[in-house]
Order: C-alpha cells, then structure tokens, then sequence
C-alpha cells in the first residue's frame, strides 16, 4: 500500500461557502493551499480533483425529501435551508454535493489501497441532520461516508474523532445507537457555543451505551488542558481498536476564531493528527481520512490544517 497522502483542491470544492459576510466563505480552501505552498508540503502530495456525489450517495444519510428540497432552493438561489444560518445561493447543491463526493472518493481509494491517507480540507460538516442543514452545513459528508463503511464495506468498528470547537451532532444523534461507531469528541462546552449539546454525559443508547465519548471544554481552554484529556480520547481509540479513523479537525478551536472562545494553538492539531496516525498505523494499516471542519480565521485554519497534513506525511 502506498504512504502517500491525498488533498483534494478545486474550485469546485472551493465554491462551497456563503459569500464574503458570513464565516464560511470562500476564501478558505485559498488560505489553506497558499500555505500549503509556502511550507512545499503541495510538492509532497497527491493533489486530487474535486468529485460530485452522485444523488444516491447522498441519500446513504440524507432522506430523499431533503435532498430533493436542496435541489430545489439552489435552482431558486435563496431562502434558507435551516433556521438562518445555512443560506441558498444558486449551485448550493452542487458545491455540497462535491463536499460529500471528495469524502466518498477519499474513502474508496484508501480502502482500496490507492493512498493510505487523505484530507479534504472543505469537509466535516458535522452539524448537518438526516432531514435538514444546520449550523453552515448543508450534507453531512462525515455521515455519509460513516454509512458507505457500514453498509457497503460492512466494517464493525469506526472510530470518529473530532475537535471542533462545535460538538458534532449531527454525526452523535445519527448514530447515537450504533455500536459500530466509536465517537470521541473534543469540545467547547454546549452551555457557552451552538449546538448546546454534547455533554459528558451522553455516552451512547442501548447497545452503543459506552461507544460514544463527549468531552466538553470551558472557554478559553488552552493546549495543556486538551493534551490532558487527550490522553482519554486515546485510550477510548485503542479500546475502540477500529478498523478506520475519521478525523474531523476544525480549526476553530485555535485562539483568535471570531465566533468561538477556544484558545488552541495549532500544536493541538498537530499532536491530535500525529497521535491518530500512530494509532491508525498499529490497528488500520494506517487508514485515516482528515476532514477539514470549521474554522473562521483564515491564518488559523491555514496553520492547523497545514500541521495535520504534516503529520499525516510523516
């Protein structure tokens, strides 16, 4: 199997964001790249074209209805598709349906053993439900490709790691009975930050009761106080013992993000993404896929994002 590593760039993929006022525009995957460039890691990759999913990959996690509803409200080019965070603009579903295609994509050609390791870095959005966008994210690309290993790889245990300063839950409550996901996620607390879930206390339902870990941080927690429960997140891994690992790895828990209170330098990332490499190399034959996330500050998520592809070359 080759070690190399897969980023997925393109303007299709760039197009996924909601214009120059809201935090999730377009210029991010730019700032990610042009630090890529900088540091030369862009000579160190495979750099993969952007993929659309096709409608029925979507529909791995996303119900019909919704999907058909998204279609519509980007033929329309406005209104929203949640409750105001999440704006139609003409070709939203194209752009999410690209998102959904890299992570996909990505997935199959690591299971094939085409690269080992792959990052997208406009992916990972978490908050997306079965039914509905939410919180900037239209399809839940996380989701769908939980789905593609369960239901067309028939893999028993996935591990689902994300520190995004936002909890996960669009990921958490679609699989919050599901014993074959094991979900470790790093948080602010749910009492400070949207979504306002994700506590300690939600560990899984019936017999995934156990499978699911929520660790909700104070604001303005720092790197030493997320290395320290790391050290939990790690262990659950090698209890998990899985057979493939999906980072989702926001860069809006790094200091400085205009809509979060999270005070993480990008040497967090890098000893998460350093860490979950070593564990997928002793349980995976070392398939990972990196999911980009949030983040807001583009100098932010540029470093951080940079320092994981770093450490997923090794």
């Amino acid at each position: 199997m080759s070690r190399q590593v897969a980023v997925y760039v393109g303007d299709s993929l760039k197009r996924y964001g909601f214009g120059p006022g809201h935090p999730l525009n377009q210029q991010r995957l730019g700032a990610f790249w042009q630090a890529m460039q900088r540091s030369g890691f862009d000579q160190q990759v495979i750099v993969c074209e952007p993929v659309q999913a096709e409608q029925q990959i979507i529909e791995r996690f996303h119900e019909h209805d919704y999907v058909e509803r998204v279609k519509a409200q980007s033929r329309l080019g406005s209104g929203f598709l949640d409750y105001g965070d999440t704006p139609a603009f003409p070709g939203i579903y194209e752009a999410a349906a690209t998102v959904v295609g890299c992570a996909v994509d990505a997935t199959e050609k690591i299971l094939a053993g085409t690269y080992q390791r792959a990052f997208v870095p406009i992916g990972g959005l978490h908050h997306a439900r079965r039914d509905t966008a939410a919180g900037f994210c239209v399809f839940n690309d996380c989701g769908v490709v939980i789905e593609t290993l369960l239901k067309h790889h028939q893999l028993t245990r996935i591990a689902y790691v994300d520190i995004d300063a936002h909890h996960g839950d669009g990921v958490f409550y679609a699989f919050e009975a599901e014993p074959a996901l094991y979900f470790a996620d790093v948080h602010e607390d749910g009492r400070y930050l949207y979504p306002g879930t994700g506590s300690a206390a939600e560990i899984g339902q019936g017999i995934a009761k156990g499978t699911k870990l929520n660790i909700p941080l104070p604001p303005y927690a720092k790197n030493e106080d997320f290395k320290q429960v790391w050290n939990f997140v790690e262990n659950f891994i090698v209890q998990a013992e899985p057979e493939f690992i999906i980072f989702q790895c926001g860069a809006d828990s790094l200091a400085g993000d205009p809509i979060t209170h999270l005070k993480y330098t990008f040497e967090a990332h890098a000893h998460a993404a350093q860490r979950l490499c070593a564990l997928a190399d002793r349980y995976c034959a070392g398939k990972i896929l990196g999911l980009g996330g949030g983040g807001y500050n583009p100098e932010n998520l540029a470093t951080a994002w940079t320092a994981v592809v770093a450490a997923f070359l090794g």
